[in-house]
């Protein structure tokens, strides 16, 4: 008998690196860059948010104006570090989980928000089918993507004909789990799952070693969030943000349960102190150092 369950693609973890401490370094003007664009993309304020893929919670201070904010991420020790900078605040809540797989129910988000993450998802089709089911009907789904069609590609390309073919629609993974994505790509298949693009953000346009080293971070990333809006649709950025707004039927409200199993997928979670608990399989999700662990069970 054939199984209609399809295997799981191969997850990115970050577990154990030192990606807080050491990939920055040497990148304020990028992340000046990505805080302007996402100051300028995110909704002010809501009921619900989730940031997927949110590692050592670098983002974080934006989502002050919602009520409940999930700092969702693979490794745990990324997360730890979300923690220790959230300081207790009883908004945030910390979750281990699958991006394949998240443990919430349908329609259960305001916002969802993936920076850095889909660089490293190998199957994007199947990534936005469960993010478009978690964000509610006229919700927003906030996307940054490694643009594969950037300036510097497209003049490479042009000069020695060596491949990455910039101008082809297919992911190019130049590293394992490393992906760069053709626009046409990321937006074709986010119309699949309902979703419209609403805006757009060329971001990083100045990411090059030599000039960093020359101009002031500073000063980069206030002539990037100039330009950010006006070339955007020229797609020669090396990263692009779009916000995109969940046009799937249904009635623009969030469910009232939070959380689903990612194994029964029942929304009769109970919420504890130390764990949560599915009435429908008993199954428990311990809560380990401020941390949901929906990867394992009691």
């Amino acid at each position: 008998m054939s199984s209609n369950i399809q295997p799981k693609p191969p997850i990115c973890s970050y577990e154990n690196s030192r990606w807080r401490t050491e990939f920055w370094r040497g990148r304020d003007y990028e992340d000046r860059a990505e805080q302007i664009a996402l100051a300028r993309l995110l909704p002010p304020r809501g009921a619900r948010l989730c940031e997927i893929g949110a590692g050592f919670g670098r983002l974080a201070d934006f989502y002050t104006g919602y009520a409940r904010v999930i700092l969702l991420d693979y490794a745990h020790t990324m997360l730890r570090d979300a923690v220790a900078r959230g300081r207790g605040d009883p908004r945030f809540v910390c979750v281990a989980a699958d991006l394949y797989n998240l443990p919430l129910a349908d329609d259960a988000l305001d916002i969802a928000l993936t920076v850095r993450v889909l660089h490293h998802v190998a199957d994007i089709p199947r990534a936005f089918a469960e993010i478009a089911r978690v964000v509610r009907p006229q919700g927003t789904y906030l996307a940054e993507f490694a643009n594969k069609r950037h300036l510097k590609a497209i003049l490479r390309y042009g000069l020695t004909r060596r491949a990455p073919n910039p101008f082809a629609r297919e992911p190019y993974e130049f590293v394992q789990l490393n992906f760069d994505f053709h626009p046409r790509y990321i937006e074709e298949n986010l119309r699949a799952v309902d979703f419209v693009i609403k805006d757009k953000r060329a971001v990083s346009m100045f990411r090059v070693a030599r000039l960093k080293r020359i101009v002031p971070a500073k000063i980069l990333a206030a002539l990037d969030g100039i330009l950010q809006s006006p070339i955007s649709n020229l797609d020669l950025s090396p990263s692009i943000f779009l916000r995109a707004e969940s046009h799937k039927s249904g009635a623009p409200r969030l469910h009232e349960s939070l959380w689903r199993c990612p194994v029964c997928h029942s929304t009769a979670i109970v919420e504890a102190r130390d764990a949560l608990t599915c009435r429908a399989c008993a199954r428990v999700y311990p809560i380990v150092d401020g941390i949901i662990d929906f990867k394992s069970q009691m």
